[in-house]
């Protein structure tokens, strides 16, 4: 059966990319929670009150 050995390789080069995919995401998540602003430290809107009353 020479197609055996193919499906290994095959096999192989799937497992190689669901590797990098995992190791992607988790660099992905690592940066996002590093990017985070707690909520602590962001400052809530203040709406004008202009706009609500229509402009002046």
């Amino acid at each position: 059966m020479p197609g055996k050995g193919d499906e290994s390789a095959v096999s192989r080069g799937e497992q190689f990319q669901e590797a990098e995919r995992e190791a992607a995401k988790r660099r992905l998540l690592a940066q996002a929670e590093a990017d985070r602003i707690p909520v602590e430290e962001t400052t809530r809107a203040v709406p004008d009150r202009r706009w609500r009353r229509g402009q002046r």
